[in-house]
């Protein structure tokens, strides 16, 4: 079984790669109900678990970590799991927080890696879309990395295979905690003037935490964002930004044939 979280579509190609490659394995996408419930539940299928959701900010999704936390995985005890994270450039020390969130909770963490795929955060100065190029060659290079890491998987493996990136524990250890608890507030979010208030960023949300305004049509966002940026990169005539942060930086979402050839 796989359970995925996606933002923007990366880790979604991802474990569709995985899936074939692991002979079709389910693929249990983390969204609507299921991620926001307060006891989730899922019966496993297999008799592993492989974990597939972007690394933020050198750390697990605080929606998956909480996830992790609180759901009733009937046959996980007996099962191993393994984490794939898919990143612009590096994961910090993910590998170790989410080997303790696994640890935690009774099961078994086996193999770890990290795949990486175009930039989609863009909140924070510095911070923007990869060039088309370079996007274009990561999307290139994934189906062969992530049939490696199908083979892995398959054989069991406990390697730890990520690309950790100078300052890892600072990252993860330091700016990670200070990014959950002071960077992820919804409230920047805005739709300008041009919305046309086709409601796709509610429908997309993850969370479920975008509704329409029933006077202006307009997306208003809750308390419950995972910062994915789903709402920002699918919006189709670019009017969502998030405060001033994303004034005049791109777009990005998955294409729908990533990885077909893997």
């Amino acid at each position: 079984m796989i359970i995925c979280f996606t933002g923007t579509g990366n880790s979604a190609a991802v474990a569709s790669v995985l899936s074939r490659h692991l002979g079709d394995e389910e693929v249990v996408m983390l969204s609507g109900a299921l991620l926001c419930s307060v006891s989730p539940s899922v019966r496993l299928s297999g008799n592993r678990i492989v974990w597939v959701f972007p690394t933020y900010s050198w750390g697990v999704p605080s929606v998956v970590a909480g996830f992790i936390k609180r759901v009733t995985i009937t046959g996980a005890d007996g099962a191993g799991h393994f984490m794939v994270t898919t990143c612009g450039d590096d994961v910090g020390r993910i590998d170790s927080q989410w080997r303790r969130m696994i640890n935690r909770r009774g099961w078994k963490a086996k193999g770890v890696w990290s795949v990486q795929m175009p930039n989609t955060y863009v909140c924070m100065k510095g911070f923007d879309v990869d060039a088309e190029s370079v996007a274009h060659a990561k999307l290139e290079a994934m189906p062969a990395r992530v049939k490696h890491i199908a083979a892995m998987i398959a054989a069991g493996s406990d390697e730890t295979d990520v690309v950790a990136g100078s300052w890892s524990v600072v990252k993860t250890g330091v700016i990670y905690p200070w990014f959950r608890r002071y960077a992820m507030s919804p409230k920047p979010f805005r739709a300008s003037e041009v919305c046309i208030g086709c409601g796709r960023c509610a429908r997309e949300c993850p969370t479920c935490n975008i509704t329409l305004d029933a006077t202006t049509h307009r997306p208003v966002w809750g308390s419950d964002c995972a910062l994915c940026l789903r709402c920002y990169h699918y919006c189709p005539v670019r009017a969502i930004d998030y405060g001033k942060s994303t004034a005049g930086k791109g777009q990005y979402r998955c294409p729908d044939d990533a990885g077909i050839q893997g």
